[in-house]
């Protein structure tokens, strides 16, 4: 049974153009998405029916969907049996096999949405490329594929069939960093997690998705051009074979017109005295810690970093989550709550001792209003792209740590290829964290460089964003071609 969360079709909204968008697991890809279709709405009069899959139908997520502007129905798909998959599967693979086997579901959804609406396009992120097959069931014509993170994210993918053929080995243990056109050299250890293994069935998935992007109309990627200029070159120009790319980002969490929430997870006690405690503290004076809703840290690296935070003698604001000593994705990627109370991890100690400078938050913290905030000078993150995106729109220069998916990719294309993070190097120790955070905040060399960096980056987003910008431009080139008839 399908289930709606919020919306309903009627007389007048069946006459506007309809999208429908398919968020595969995680809210790295919903975000953005939802952002999409509040952005068609809000200025192109485009109403949009968001779908979400069963297996992410947590209390987090169903506060999103409930908070989004009338225009947008949002629903979830009925579940699918994976039981048959092993212990340990990894998470492209699960959502990968989810997407494929509720095929025949989404298809009657499709169909249902195009008796009632003016349905003008079907888009899905990158793990959801089997779904174009639902799309093309019910005579769907234009389909699009949406990349939530960067060019350079697209460019391997768009290489990756031809390098699955090339590459023999492993790319872990490539000699030479790759290189792609208009990309920064990556290293071989740093190129996407899902695809350093190739036994791993996710990597088989990942070649899969890959080789299906040719059969869309348009890429879409949540990107602007100043952030990977080069890229953005080699992209722009219309290539035989490939589907035209439009850069619409930076597309990042807004607050609704219609209900004024501006939240990823149900409204917590810690939110306000998180707020309360940035207001007391000197502007540009605190580094907030996050490492995003499906981010863990292993036990000694949690230890090691609450260390380095205290010896660097800045302020700091950490949303602490569980850590977890089998991988580097928490066992509650779905939803933002730590399973355990994450402050038991800590060094004995270390709260009493840091309690003039630190505050700490457990599981979830409201990221916009923190990185608006006046107090936030630095930001030490994982490296998501949304997260990524958060901290230059509000001009907040970053310390590194990736941990998965193409967190190490970002990382390589932040610091080399623009200069907005400094990596923490390995091995990372409490010393090296401490030198990495104090010299993001006060330094006069590379920190002084970078806090630079993405005060320009700042500016070029937000002016990406205005009526006549880049992303602006952009989505309105593609909305025309629906007005017209066009693919």
């Amino acid at each position: 049974m399908v289930t709606m969360e919020n919306g309903a079709s009627n007389g007048s909204a069946a006459r506007l153009p309809h999208v429908v968008m398919l968020a595969t697991p995680g809210m790295g890809h919903l975000i953005p998405l939802a952002e999409l279709a509040k952005r068609l709405a809000a200025r192109h009069g485009v109403t949009a029916t968001l779908i979400a899959f069963a297996s992410t139908a947590s209390a987090t997520q169903r506060a999103f969907l409930a908070s989004l502007p009338p225009s947008i129905t949002s629903l979830h798909l009925p579940p699918v049996d994976l039981s048959d998959l092993p212990h340990g599967t990894a998470i492209e693979t699960l959502m990968s096999e989810e997407c494929a086997r509720s095929i025949p579901a989404l298809t009657q959804v499709l169909t249902k949405l195009k008796e009632t609406n003016r349905l003008v396009a079907f888009i899905t992120d990158f793990f959801g490329m089997d779904s174009f097959d639902a799309a093309s069931n019910v005579g769907v014509e234009r389909r699009y594929l949406f990349i939530p993170t960067n060019l350079h994210m697209l460019m391997l993918l768009l290489h990756l069939p031809e390098l699955d053929l090339s590459i023999p080995g492993e790319f872990r243990d490539l000699a030479e960093p790759l290189q792609l056109p208009g990309c920064v050299p990556i290293p071989g250890m740093d190129i996407l997690s899902p695809l350093q293994d190739r036994a791993n069935p996710c990597y088989r998935w990942m070649v899969h998705h890959a080789s299906r992007t040719k059969e869309a109309d348009a890429i879409l990627v949540n990107s602007f051009d100043a952030v990977e200029p080069e890229a953005a070159a080699v992209l722009h120009q219309q290539e035989l074979g490939r589907p035209p790319v439009y850069n619409i980002g930076p597309l990042i969490l807004t607050r609704s017109k219609s209900t004024g929430v501006m939240s990823t997870a149900p409204p917590a006690s810690s939110r306000a005295e998180c707020l309360d405690w940035l207001d007391l503290q000197p502007a540009r004076s605190v580094t907030f810690v996050s490492f995003g809703s499906g981010g863990a840290l292993p036990t000694e690296q949690m230890r090691e970093l609450a260390l380095g935070l205290e010896l660097s003698g800045q302020r700091f604001l950490w949303v602490v989550r569980s850590p977890s000593d089998e991988g580097t994705v928490s066992d509650n990627y779905y939803d933002a709550e730590s399973k355990k109370d994450p402050i038991v991890f800590l060094p004995e100690g270390f709260i009493e001792r840091t309690r003039d400078v630190g505050f700490l938050v457990s599981s979830w913290a409201p990221q916009i209003d923190v990185l608006s905030h006046e107090a936030t000078g630095g930001f030490l993150t994982h490296c998501g792209w949304n997260s990524t995106l958060e901290s230059l729109i509000h001009g907040v220069p970053m310390v590194a740590w990736p941990l998965y998916a193409e967190q190490h990719q970002n990382a390589v294309m932040l610091d080399e290829g623009i200069g907005a993070v400094i990596r923490v190097p390995e091995p990372k120790g409490k010393d090296m964290i401490a030198r990495v955070v104090k010299e993001l905040m006060v330094g006069e060399g590379k920190g002084a460089a970078v806090r630079t960096t993405v005060a320009k980056l700042q500016e070029n987003a937000l002016q990406g964003l205005t009526e006549c910008g880049a992303a602006a431009t952009a989505l309105a080139e593609l909305v025309e071609k629906w007005e017209v008839g066009e693919n």
